[in-house]
């Protein structure tokens, strides 16, 4: 009798559990569209695919109209390709199919992200994720801020909004020598010590800016500039490189090299070819210091440099040898140039002291690919 009444129970619990789950998986079932795609991701899947720079194998893609929305504000590293103009703008999207494409429009109730992915999908892309949330999701989660576009930028200078436009470049080596006009310089590396030139009003719009899609300073001021409680941060990632080459250069100085060995346009500059051949024939005869964060050392630099991330020089400046030509790398010219005004002031007595003016990418066999200035 026990047992039969046990087995009753059982069968019991398990009705109630299969229908209450039944019930649940048809309630989540009957809240998705039809329309939405197989495979939705979250936000934190869409921050821990955002780096800087953006992967090749990665795109994060607004399917929002640009200048509507994608202009005014979108998640950080994301492309705009909308999907009423899809068709046209598939050669934006990479030529690896197995890449992975996040995309992302204005949230729950907004089916173009969905179309598009179906789209790519149809094009034999074979990892297409949405973001269904979207960008009102983006921004609602703690320490998340937006990316705004060059025109957008330039539209407030040009309605004279109120805003303070940020340069986290170093001063004297970027800032100095042009920067976007009403922009304050605020270096990240002394943010700490600057912080106070920021608005008193903490409402207030605060728009940080760097050396273009490169460069991590802009992003690590707007992080920090949360932390101090301001809640309408944003981040232009184009930065100084994008708004000169569609607005011009208005406030660029002049420089005068001054070097021991065969110097670059800018002072404290190496010549591109100089260096080319120092790493190539005598590696071992300069001290280089990769000046990047860690992160971005380890996914590669020249086999004979050190990393010595340019917040970290001012407590390890004795580190630098007085027998040999130093020679400062990073991605952009921006940290490098830092790094050698760094020396200027720190340890005068070190004259060979350069820097690398252009931009550099890095492979894992330390290989490296460089471009110098246009201008």
């Amino acid at each position: 009798m026990k047992y039969r009444k046990a087995a009753v129970w059982t069968v019991a619990a398990a009705a109630a559990i299969f229908f209450a789950v039944g019930g649940a998986i048809a309630a989540e079932q009957a809240e998705k569209p039809d329309w939405f795609f197989h495979d939705i991701v979250d936000a934190a899947f869409v921050k821990q695919h955002i780096t800087i720079p953006m992967s090749e194998d990665v795109m994060i893609i607004d399917a929002r109209p640009k200048r509507a929305k994608y202009d005014k504000g979108h998640i950080p590293g994301a492309v705009s390709i909308p999907d009423t103009y899809f068709d046209d703008h598939v050669d934006q999207l990479p030529k690896n199919k197995d890449a992975l494409l996040i995309f992302y429009c204005g949230g729950l109730k907004c089916k173009l992200s969905h179309k598009s992915a179906a789209k790519a999908e149809a094009l034999g892309y074979a990892n297409v994720k949405v973001f269904a949330n979207g960008f009102p999701g983006w921004m609602k989660e703690k320490g998340n801020y937006a990316a705004v576009s060059v025109d957008w930028v330039q539209k407030q200078l040009d309605n004279d909004a109120d805003i303070v436009l940020v340069d986290s470049r170093p001063k004297r080596k970027k800032f100095d020598k042009g920067h976007i006009p009403g922009a304050i310089s605020v270096p990240d590396m002394y943010f700490d010590k600057e912080q106070g030139q920021l608005p008193e009003d903490k409402s207030k719009p605060v728009v940080f800016y760097c050396g273009g899609y490169k460069c991590k300073l802009s992003h690590k001021s707007a992080a920090k500039a949360m932390e101090l409680g301001y809640t309408d941060v944003k981040v232009f990632a184009g930065g100084y490189p994008e708004w000169k080459a569609a607005y011009g250069d208005k406030m660029a100085a002049a420089a005068k090299p001054a070097s021991a060995l065969k110097a670059g346009k800018e002072e404290g500059s190496i010549d591109i070819a100089e260096f080319e051949r120092l790493v190539k024939e005598s590696p071992e005869s300069i001290y280089l210091v990769d000046v990047r964060d860690p992160d971005e050392f380890a996914t590669g630099s020249l086999k004979t440099a050190v990393n010595i991330p340019v917040d970290k020089l001012e407590t390890r400046i004795s580190e630098l040898p007085a027998d040999k030509p130093v020679v400062f790398i990073c991605g952009t010219g921006a940290r490098s140039g830092e790094s050698f005004y760094m020396v200027q002031d720190l340890r005068p007595e070190l004259k060979d002291v350069y820097y690398v003016e252009a931009e550099m990418t890095f492979k894992e066999d330390g290989s490296f690919e460089i471009v110098p200035p246009k201008s």
